[in-house]
C-alpha cells in the first residue's frame, strides 16, 4: 500500500498512504512502514491517526480484528482499548502503548511521518 516518499523542507521522510478520501470515517486501514512494521490507519471524524497496527498485550491486529469508536480503539481478543489520539492503554489487560505515527493530508494524499511520536511525560499520565 505504501506509494512513495516525499522529504519536505524540514527533511522528515513522509510516506504516502494512498488519496485521504480512500480511507472512509470509522474505518481501520493496514498498512506495512519500509522496515516493515505493520501500522493501523484511522479515519476519526475527517481528522487522521495512525498507531502499530498490533495489540501490545496479545498481538491481534487491528487492522483485521479491531473496532473504533470515536478514539477508542479496541481489541477483538481481550477486549482491551487505546487511544488512538496517543496510543495511550486505557483499560486492562493492555498496560503498553501502543507506537503513534504523525500524519497529514496534503493535495488529498494522506502522509505519514514513520519516525514514531515521542510522548512527553505528562502524557502518559
Amino acid at each position: 500500500m505504501i506509494i512513495s516518499t516525499d522529504k519536505s523542507a524540514d527533511t522528515t521522510e513522509w510516506i504516502t498512504l494512498g488519496e485521504a478520501s480512500d480511507f472512509a470515517e470509522g474505518t481501520i486501514h493496514g498498512a506495512e512502514l519500509p522496515s516493515g512494521l505493520p501500522i493501523a490507519i484511522f479515519n476519526v471524524g475527517g481528522d487522521f491517526y495512525a498507531t502499530a497496527d498490533r495489540c501490545t498485550h496479545g498481538g491481534a491486529s487491528f487492522a483485521e480484528e479491531g473496532e473504533i469508536e470515536g478514539h477508542i480503539l479496541e481489541c477483538a481478543w481481550h477486549n482491551g482499548t487505546f487511544d488512538v489520539r496517543t496510543g495511550l492503554a486505557l483499560t486492562l489487560p493492555c498496560r503498553v502503548a501502543l507506537m503513534t505515527f504523525e500524519t497529514k493530508v496534503d493535495n488529498n494524499q494522506l502522509l505519514l511521518n514513520p519516525k514514531p511520536v515521542r510522548r512527553k511525560k505528562e502524557d502518559a499520565e
